[in-house]
């Protein structure tokens, strides 16, 4: 039995291909195999084809949501990975063996075991991501961070993702599923192009947007294309016309090369159609010409410019349009000579000029300077992932690091200089500002301005190539609210929302402790639960723009101070929640265990007989919590809990003050106000679940309830009325069965 025959035999067997897939499953195989038969081992294909076949016939691994079969889907993955990218073992193994780690078919360990730590690397970071698309082909904002961060880990990790969206976009071109097509059609665009785009992978990224644009705007893409064919038979005539004496100038110099003509991708013509506001017919560079020269790596850029000289002498340039990326690579890697010249019939024509190796890394991106080791280094990439990393972690809202990110992947360079000749590379349309935090945070927090080819600029100067920038700073001078709005990095302005932040945090320790020291002078003490419910009520979500309208001197700290006292006497003559009673008669109890009391007692000291007592607001004690009594300046005593949170100060600085107290005997009925906070995920029904919980509960009254939601998350305070600490230990434990219910704390 031959080979062919063996392998489609032992894969029908065990798993259900159609007859479509089953003459597919050997091309995609023989294939694969003629691709990396110098990276693969015998050992690794008859390992690999083997657990393959187990796996399948576990019936682990199903379709996905285009009804794909996952072992072809990943097998043309991989072709794309090791014919259009460059990569080879390490990689193909890693896509054919990620859905059984996913699926729980093997483990990790087993996989490194088998084929090493860089497979099982790998894996690890495609299960990650693949985690994030389990309930849809396509990603959630909430989700975004996490999906880049996990990019961020591993190139390989971008690539392979990378080459499965592209295939993915190959094959769903008959799919009935139209809703779903469209998803991912614009995730195409606007995540995985852009990146294609940042590694330098170009013909994939255009073949993204194309098919994007194919899935999302039938009629235009349909519109573009036929235009396109309508006006091949001539677009070829020109590029001949243009190219024959530029052949046999080069071929005089002597100069090994080939030459080809590269139509524009539809989406490129959209593109430029929208920004011109113009007609199909209003797009004259349709067409670029590209030189491939043969060259030793040592006279590369010579002859680039070599050819650039009889190209120029032979069509006028436009100096405007020359892009010199040789002296100067693009942080992907990326170099070539571009120059735009005036053609027959007046017709501009875009010429690149590039060697073999340029083109490699032009076609491969970043995979191909493996090739190319020690030619040049990959600290563009490096440094790349490095600020994806910090822009993510310190992070505001998903959707605008989608947006800005983005942005930031299309984004041309511009390349500046210091005064000592160091070099930095930036996105179009960088400020001064952008510059001083590329440097270093310290710099950017205190940059006033500077001087740009020895003229003084403001910090919103947008810097072009070429440019000397010497930074000037001030000590005086800190981070801003609208300097947000004059960077264009990410890192920039991630910077600058820490910088504000940690401003943010000490201009209200500052208003707190002028709080505090105005309370001190006027001998008020200070109850945080009154000031809370002042804040409330002056209309305050956050207690932290409170303190930064004191600190802004938008609020009077005096005023603030004889509003607290007003509410706290209000509160005082009108609660019914306020316990008072005699310590007149109440004597040292011998135990507070003795089963002979029948009421609550309030053990105080007896030196204190005759003192009115009432429970503490800022922690709100109930019988069986462990309580210390505090003499006030009024003469009457407090009673608080032992871990109430101004203990400790109370203690430290008014130890004289502190009585102990205990309670004795049986909670007789008597209830107590308690604050409980409920965190978890925002799931509809849960605030019902709650409050049926604490109803069922016999001797507990629910008073209030107050809800916030944010990015998923419930916070919610609860008010309830408890007679001691077992009851209310209880419904603790009770509230934290809740499905979605995360964590319960006792205010």
């Amino acid at each position: 039995m031959s080979k062919r025959n063996e392998f489609r035999r032992e894969m029908e067997e065990k798993f259900y291909f159609n007859d479509q897939e089953r003459e597919l499953l050997f091309t995609l195989y023989k294939q694969l195999i003629n691709l990396s038969c110098d990276a693969i081992q015998k050992d690794d294909c008859r390992k690999l084809k083997g657990y393959l076949i187990k796996f399948l016939n576990e019936g682990g691994l199903p379709r996905n949501a285009f009804g794909m079969n996952p072992v072809i889907k990943d097998m043309q993955t991989a072709i794309i990975v090791a014919e259009e990218i460059g990569m080879k073992r390490a990689a193909i193994l890693s896509i054919m063996l990620h859905e059984p780690v996913k699926h729980g078919l093997c483990s990790l360990d087993f996989v490194r075991e088998e084929f090493g730590e860089d497979v099982a690397g790998i894996i690890k970071g495609l299960v990650k991501i693949n985690e994030l698309y389990t309930k849809s082909p396509t990603i959630e904002s909430e989700n975004f961070r996490n999906l880049l961060l996990s990019f961020a880990e591993d190139m390989r990790v971008i690539l392979i993702m990378i080459a499965d969206r592209v295939n993915l976009m190959r094959q769903i071109k008959d799919s009935p599923n139209d809703e779903a097509r469209k998803q991912v059609s614009n995730e195409a665009a606007y995540l995985y192009a852009p990146l294609a785009h940042k590694l330098g992978l170009y013909k994939l990224k255009s073949e993204l947007e194309d098919l994007s644009l194919k899935y999302t705007e039938k009629e235009i893409y349909y519109h573009i294309k036929e235009k396109l064919n309508e006006t091949k038979a001539s677009r070829d005539r020109y590029i001949a016309a243009f190219i024959q004496p530029i052949q046999k100038k080069l071929e005089d110099a002597g100069l090994k090369f080939h030459m080809k003509g590269r139509t524009k991708s539809i989406h490129s013509i959209y593109q430029k159609m929208k920004k011109q506001k113009c007609p199909f017919e209003g797009v004259y560079d349709l067409f670029a010409i590209r030189i491939i020269l043969d060259s030793e790596y040592e006279k590369e850029k010579q002859e680039c410019w070599q050819v650039y000289s009889i190209v120029s002498d032979m069509y006028m340039p436009n100096p405007k349009r020359l892009r010199d990326w040789l002296s100067v690579p693009k942080s992907n890697g990326y170099e070539s000579l571009h120059t735009t010249v005036m053609g027959p019939e007046g017709k501009w024509v875009e010429v690149q000029i590039r060697t073999e190796r340029m083109d490699d890394i032009a076609e491969r991106g970043f995979a191909a300077h493996w090739r190319y080791k020690g030619v040049k280094g990959e600290s563009g990439l490096d440094e790349w992932l490095t600020t994806i990393r910090e822009t993510l972690e310190n992070a505001g809202s998903d959707l605008e690091v989608m947006d800005q990110f983005k942005l930031e992947l299309y984004e041309d360079e511009v390349f500046v200089f210091t005064p000592k000749g160091d070099l930095f590379k930036l996105a179009k349309g960088a400020t001064v500002l952008d510059f001083a935090f590329s440097i270093h945070t310290k710099l950017g927090c205190k940059c006033i301005g500077a001087k740009v080819n020895g003229k003084n600029v403001q910090i919103r100067h947008k810097l072009n190539s070429g440019d000397q920038v010497e930074i000037m700073t001030s000590n005086t001078q800190t981070p801003k609210q609208d300097w947000l709005n004059i960077v264009t990095t990410s890192k920039a302005r991630t910077k600058i929302r820490q910088a504000l932040k940690e401003i943010e945090a000490r201009q209200t320790e500052f208003a707190k402790e002028t709080i505090e020291r105005k309370f001190k002078n006027r001998k008020v003490d200070y109850d945080e639960a009154v000031m809370m419910r002042l804040i409330k009520k002056m209309g305050y979500k956050t207690v932290t723009l409170f303190y930064q309208d004191i600190a802004n001197e938008k609020l009077d700290a005096n005023n603030i101070l004889d509003r607290f006292v007003e509410m706290k006497k209000k509160e005082t003559e009108a609660s019914n929640e306020v316990l008072y009673r005699s310590a007149e008669g109440y004597s040292i109890q011998p135990s507070a265990d003795d089963k002979t009391f029948k009421e609550d007692v309030l053990v105080i000291d007896q030196n204190l007989k005759g003192l009115d007592f009432k429970l503490a607001k800022c922690c709100n004690p109930i019988y069986g919590d462990e309580v210390f009594g505090f003499v006030t300046i009024n003469g009457g005593i407090k009673i608080h809990r032992e871990d109430c949170p101004n203990a400790t100060e109370m203690k430290a600085r008014f130890g004289y003050r502190i009585v102990k107290a205990k309670w004795a005997g049986k909670s007789q009925g008597k209830q107590y106000p308690i604050t409980l906070r409920v965190v978890g995920h925002d799931d509809i029904g849960i605030v019902t679940n709650i409050s049926s919980i604490i109803n069922k509960e016999s001797g507990i009254l629910l008073r209030s309830i107050s809800i916030d939601s944010n990015d998923g998350l419930f916070s919610g305070m609860l008010t309830v009325m408890v007679d001691d600490t077992a009851k209310l230990e209880a419904l603790i434990k009770k509230l934290r069965t809740v499905k979605g219910v995360k964590q319960v704390n006792r205010g």
